[in-house]
């Protein structure tokens, strides 16, 4: 299977925050986010199991889906994509505002807030599919929706080539987030040793995503 012609699905690119039950928010990029129905207007969103957001959402039943505009920059996916609010406040230092349900909005580079309330759930394995009403949407900016091919051609860095690792084992290139996984700042464990479940910690994407430096 050629994995990379599911790369022709057409994407938009979203932030979605949720906030748990202490009052810790949160926020996630997601590209997987689907009108369902208009009336009632009804959207889902599948967030994969590993992230916090899914645990949240779960928890907490609420979330928002705010859709990222062409004008955000590279530092905005690696804020909201590339760690963990497990491990850092998403929010910290980021202009933002609270939308009437009480979560965290971004002040910029949004187009459109969606405020959700989960009226189903379906488990899909890896990744949660949240149905849910949407109790409020609100046109943010008027610029254009970044759609996924938008953020790879014109936002994404092209990864740069990684020289191989001391004593010959070779260092290996996320193609979706540019990623490397460097045998030398992982115990020594080659990438071909890894688990065949193991995930990019940046982008939660397998290793057939990955390529060799």
């Amino acid at each position: 299977m050629d994995a990379t012609a599911f790369f022709k699905i057409g994407y938009g690119l979203y932030i979605v925050t949720t906030r748990d039950a202490a009052g810790r928010d949160n926020g996630m990029i997601c590209n997987t986010v689907m009108q369902l129905t208009a009336e009632p207007p009804r959207i889902a969103v599948a967030i994969n199991k590993a992230n916090l957001s899914h645990a949240t959402a779960k928890e907490t039943r609420v979330l928002n889906v705010c859709a990222l505009s062409e004008e955000a920059p590279f530092a905005v996916f690696e804020r909201f994509g590339f760690k963990s609010g497990r491990d850092s406040d998403k929010f910290d230092g980021f202009a933002s505002t609270r939308s009437s349900n009480g979560l965290a909005v971004p002040g910029k580079y949004c187009t459109a807030l969606f405020e959700l309330a989960v009226a189903d759930y379906i488990d899909l394995g890896t990744h949660g599919m949240f149905i849910c009403d949407v109790k409020n949407a609100e046109t943010l900016g008027a610029g254009a929706t970044m759609s996924y091919a938008y953020y790879h051609a014109n936002v994404k860095p092209k990864p740069a080539v990684a020289p191989a690792a001391p004593g010959g084992a070779a260092k290996w290139v996320c193609k979706i987030c540019g990623y490397v996984y460097d045998p030398a700042e992982n115990g020594g464990v080659a990438f071909e040793d890894l688990p065949d479940d193991w995930l990019c910690p940046w982008c939660k994407h397998p290793k057939s995503d990955f390529e060799k430096a």
